[in-house]
């Protein structure tokens, strides 16, 4: 009689579980239809559109992926995302299976774009980067993509996703040959480097900085170079 009622309480718990998963599906597929309705009209609103040059940056602390766009008058945020779910803590990937979302500076280019993504849609951040192999870092396939699952990318949601991918997708048709993602711990104010001041990172992170300071002082996405293993800024 025990096992009966458990299996009962079982089959509802799946009947239960698939309805879940069908109305969140019909939700993400609506979220996703409305982003891409929407998308033209936002853009407009910012005096930007589809196919100018795009900049990303991320911020693990914060939790948020800024997109900017680039029209005659320079730089300006289009929109800041919430990233839904990236694995690991504040520091860089090291090697494979640890987890971890990287941080650095990336750069995605075409052949990285996976419209057949099992995620929605997703693109390859390039890790390892020339300083990640310097450093003797291994790791592969690690992404910015669809859902709010990861094991080592950064997970933004269909919706979310939909408009960055096709963001960088048309900015890289269009004539921009890569699109630089910046991926730092959290927002490099001099608070925030002095509250982390401890942190086993805090080196590495203050070769970050320089890239995160010009671009905020002067609206200048910036070269960054690989000297003697280590980060460069160039202007």
């Amino acid at each position: 009689m025990r096992v009966v009622k458990l299996l009962s309480v079982l089959a509802a718990l799946l009947a239960a579980g698939a309805i879940f998963y069908l109305a969140y599906e019909r939700y993400e597929r609506h979220a996703v239809a409305e982003a891409r309705r929407t998308l033209p009209g936002r853009l407009a609103n910012q005096e930007l559109h589809i196919g100018q040059p795009v900049f990303l940056r991320i911020f693990k602390q914060e939790a948020v992926l800024e997109l900017w766009m680039r029209n005659d008058k320079g730089w300006r945020l289009f929109q800041s995302y919430p990233i839904c779910r990236f694995s690991g803590g504040l520091g860089p990937k090291l090697k494979t299976g640890d987890r971890q979302a990287p941080e650095g500076f990336y750069q995605v280019a075409a052949a990285q774009l996976n419209p057949n993504s099992r995620h929605h849609l997703s693109f390859n951040l390039g890790f390892p980067n020339a300083f990640d192999r310097a450093h003797g870092r291994t790791g592969s396939y690690l992404m910015v993509h669809g859902g709010c699952s990861s094991i080592g990318c950064y997970a933004m949601t269909d919706p979310a996703v939909d408009d960055i991918y096709r963001l960088v997708a048309a900015a890289l048709r269009n004539g921009q040959t890569r699109v630089d993602v910046h991926a730092f711990p959290f927002r490099m104010t001099p608070a925030n480097m002095a509250s982390h001041g401890r942190s086993r990172w805090i080196d590495f992170w203050r070769d970050l900085k320089p890239a995160y300071d010009l671009f905020e002082k002067g609206r200048r996405v910036p070269a960054v170079e690989l000297v003697d293993r280590r980060y460069v800024v160039k202007g």
